[in-house]
């Protein structure tokens, strides 16, 4: 039986780049045969993301896409929460609206899991020898932080906790009980996850096409704080 893929694309005001990355993600063929959906889920955009979208679905009819619309902003998590519920794939994968990764390295990710190692993988921006634009010495060096301080409660040698190339065997991130409607996603579900009894989690090497804050970047020093607090909250006060 053929698997499928889901690809989450959570949306904030990106009617500059949705339409290039539905493209790529629709043009990417995976290994196995595998085929993929795309769950696109729109945050309260100001601008016209929901009509981009809209018309790319339009457009092409032979995408398995789907489209959810939040009518108020909740930030990044609660759309990764709207698309894990409904994702249908036996696998599921975030994929950001901007062009910071890209989805011809889906692959590398599913490897692992294919090849029967894996039930989760992550996609470090700081292992490998692959392209990365150079930004923000101090937003790198935060990262690394993040990164090391859940590892000190996880017991995980992750190198990059924050990357959004995080991929799930299905059955694993739908049966977590996920709270953080923002940037503290990323250390929830690390923390979550490592729990699990027996799971299997590999990291690989991924690419990075940073943007600056003028091209759309969104996160900032606030929401490093915040990720601190859910290291601790969803390692130590909230298990």
């Amino acid at each position: 039986m053929t698997k499928t893929l889901s690809v989450i694309i959570p949306a904030y005001n990106e009617e500059a780049t949705i339409e290039k990355i539905l493209t790529k993600v629709k043009n990417v063929s995976l290994i196995g045969n595998m085929s993929k959906e795309m769950i696109v889920v729109n945050d309260c955009s100001k601008d016209n993301t929901e009509e981009v979208v809209q018309a790319f679905a339009k457009s092409n009819p032979d995408c398995q896409i789907s489209y959810y619309k939040h009518e108020k902003n909740k930030g990044k998590g609660a759309a990764l929460h709207t698309g894990i519920a409904n994702a249908k794939g036996d696998y599921i994968i975030v994929q950001d609206a901007d062009l910071e990764y890209d989805p011809e390295e889906f692959n590398i990710l599913l490897q692992p899991i294919i090849d029967g190692f894996a039930d989760v993988v992550y996609g470090s921006r700081f292992m490998g020898g692959r392209a990365h634009r150079i930004l923000f010495f101090w937003h790198s060096i935060g990262n690394k932080f993040l990164t090391h301080l859940s590892n000190m409660f996880t017991n995980l040698n992750l190198t990059d906790m924050e990357t959004c190339y995080k991929m799930w065997r299905a059955d694993i991130v739908q049966g977590l009980k996920l709270k953080e409607n923002r940037f503290g996603f990323e250390p929830e579900v690390t923390a979550k996850v490592s729990r699990i009894e027996g799971v299997r989690i590999y990291e690989v090497g991924i690419s990075y096409y940073g943007r600056t804050y003028e091209e759309g970047k969104k996160i900032n020093w606030k929401d490093g704080f915040r990720a601190i607090y859910c290291i601790l909250k969803y390692n130590l006060w909230s298990k």
